[in-house]
């Protein structure tokens, strides 16, 4: 029995650096609860968005955010179809089945949940997609709204605008205005999926030191104080120290604002839910590290990130008209 790899997800089985082994794994789950369905629009969204961090997509820079990039994306994606499928086969679910086209909803605001950090060609007040960190989840519901109004879902595209925002702190959860509880299903199941899937990364803590921490520093969250404004973090051993303090207040969202929709995963896995064992293992270790006051303790290498295009093994098909985001 071979460990974790560190490239790999919470089962060891799927390539999260791989947006082909992803789409494949979403894809599967999709047709296992509606096999009439077609599953080519989660297909080619993975697709789009593999081309987009990539920075084939038209308009737009390659990813350059270390943490929040495509493989973080992916993660959270499948941790979100997982959700989903819980959901769907929960027996005590609260509301009714969400159905092929809100499942489809949701993979697309997975995907594109982070799409706000990517900057667009001509932009000249910011060089890096970290400086907006502070707003990213805005300009990721403009996207989204495009995009999914480009793929010809348009009465959604106000939905996804929403939902996306179950994933980032701009507007506080509750005052969130979604048109049904399945949509406030979808965006708590969002919002989990996010919290989980980073968490829960094999290389979660040493991603935080060399990852997070720059962005924070660039997205005016970390580094040397300015005027009157202290940073949140003031180095990278302090984010690391701090971490078993947002598991806490994580887990609150989790439990009081996300409706504890992290337990429709034992559905999907029918046992033991295991983002959360190994974001308990990560925060654990964490609290080893802060106590010894050691970041060399840190010694998992996180995969490096594929920004290029991969081979493909089929043919993918063309992107649509690329959205705008202001």
């Amino acid at each position: 029995m071979f460990g974790r790899r560190s490239e790999y997800d919470v089962s060891n089985r799927i390539d999260t650096t791989d947006p082909l082994a992803v789409e494949a794994e979403v894809r599967a789950i999709y047709l296992g609860l509606y096999p009439d369905a077609s599953a080519q629009c989660v297909s080619r969204a993975v697709a789009d968005c593999a081309r987009l961090y990539r920075g084939e997509w038209p308009g737009y820079h390659a990813c350059d955010t270390g943490y929040h990039d495509l493989q973080h994306v992916l993660e959270v994606t499948l941790a979100m179809a997982r959700l989903m499928d819980g959901y769907e086969r929960a027996p005590d679910r609260p509301n009714c089945a969400l159905g092929a086209r809100l499942f489809t909803l949701g993979v697309l605001s997975a995907l594109f949940h982070d799409s706000g950090y990517l900057r667009r060609h001509g932009d000249t007040r910011h060089r890096h997609g970290a400086e907006y960190t502070l707003r990213h989840v805005g300009r990721g519901a403009r996207f989204l709204h495009r995009y999914v109004t480009s793929i010809g879902m348009p009465e959604l595209a106000d939905a996804a605008a929403r939902i996306i925002h179950f994933s980032g702190y701009e507007i506080p959860v509750e005052r969130i205005k979604v048109r049904s509880a399945s949509h406030r299903m979808l965006g708590n199941m969002l919002g989990t999926a996010d919290i989980l899937a980073q968490m829960a990364d094999r290389c979660y803590l040493e991603k935080c030191r060399d990852r997070l921490y720059p962005e924070f520093v660039l997205g005016g969250l970390a580094g040397v104080p300015t005027g009157n404004s202290a940073p949140v973090f003031c180095s990278a051993e302090d984010l690391l120290c701090k971490t078993p303090t947002f598991y806490r207040s994580a887990s609150a969202r989790l439990n009081d604002q996300l409706g504890a929709a992290y337990h429709f995963a034992r559905h999907h896995f029918r046992g033991p839910n295991p983002y959360l064992d190994e974001v308990i293992k990560n925060v654990r270790y964490a609290e080893r590290v802060a106590e010894k006051g050691d970041l060399t303790l840190l010694r998992r290498v996180p995969p490096p990130r594929r920004t290029d295009a991969a081979p493909a093994r089929r043919r993918e098909p063309a992107p649509v008209a690329a959205p705008a985001v202001a």
